[in-house]
């Protein structure tokens, strides 16, 4: 518990820093594409459009119906829970090696190394605004207008920023200690992908015991509820209780391992290099 209140004020006292090297990470991400920034809308679009044409248009999926009446053409229904998806795959990804990969940068410096999954987290959340707000002007387009349930988004974006840094500080203090596990979290995420209902309903594939199997997977709760509230389907976080109680349950698990994995090894880190 003290690891974990120690990690948290780190964040607390460093939070300007933190931003300010956020933005320069997502300035010298792009700094030597012709482009720049606009792939960061580019990637996503290029590839929610072979998503649609391999999961929509070949398998001939029209429309996905909930429970609650609301029934939804697939590309809307796949691009609003997709879209929180490209900010929490390359913060996982990128979270994970963080540490390890800037180690010399910040081992003569007054810097807590507990902020650096911080700021490489933060440096993905500004694209994911911006992508976040395209999709809400197309949908503006597809009759799915503004609705009083996007008020439940800063909540969802919220915990999902605090879900990151728990895992993040887990995956990048063993990601320094031992450097194949970095390979096995991109797999994971890879595998993720695909067996997460962002492609695919899970309504229409499993029974209720699956269905239950499947949602206690953490990243469930955060597509769905980014989904519902982009669609107006409902207030997600109250409408299913028991996954808000069992998801915080989960991501504090992850910030008191987190916090106390990387407050046990930190000091160890520079013999990892």
């Amino acid at each position: 518990m003290v690891s974990m209140f120690k990690v948290l004020k780190e964040q607390y006292d460093n939070f300007h820093l933190i931003n300010r090297l956020a933005a320069y990470e997502l300035k010298s991400a792009n700094n030597n594409n012709y482009l720049g920034s606009l792939w960061e809308l580019l990637n996503p679009a290029i590839q929610i459009a072979i998503y649609w044409f391999v999961f929509g248009f070949v398998q001939e999926r029209h429309s996905i119906h909930y429970e609650g009446g609301g029934t939804y053409e697939f590309f809307p229904w796949m691009l609003a829970g997709i879209t929180i998806w490209f900010f929490i795959y390359p913060s996982i990804t990128h979270g994970s090696k963080s540490i390890y990969t800037r180690l010399k940068m910040v081992s003569r410096m007054n810097f807590p190394l507990s902020a650096i999954p911080s700021y490489v987290i933060l440096s993905k959340l500004m694209p994911q605004l911006l992508l976040m707000l395209v999709t809400i002007i197309i949908f503006q387009f597809m009759g799915l207008p503004i609705n009083i349930y996007y008020l439940q988004l800063p909540y969802f974006l919220v915990v999902t920023i605090l879900f990151l840094f728990s895992l993040s500080l887990i995956t990048s203090t063993i990601s320094t200690i031992v450097r194949d596990f970095q390979m096995l979290v991109q797999s994971l995420m890879r595998v993720l992908l695909y067996t997460t209902p962002i492609l695919w309903p899970i309504q229409d594939r499993f029974g209720e015991k699956l269905q239950l199997i499947m949602q206690l997977n953490p990243f469930y709760y955060l597509i769905e509820g980014v989904r519902y509230s982009l669609l107006g389907e409902g207030w997600f976080f109250i409408e299913h209780g028991w996954l808000t109680l069992y998801f915080w349950a989960i991501m504090l698990v992850f910030l008191f391992l987190g916090s106390y994995l990387h407050v046990r090894f930190r000091r160890h880190f520079i013999d990892f290099l």
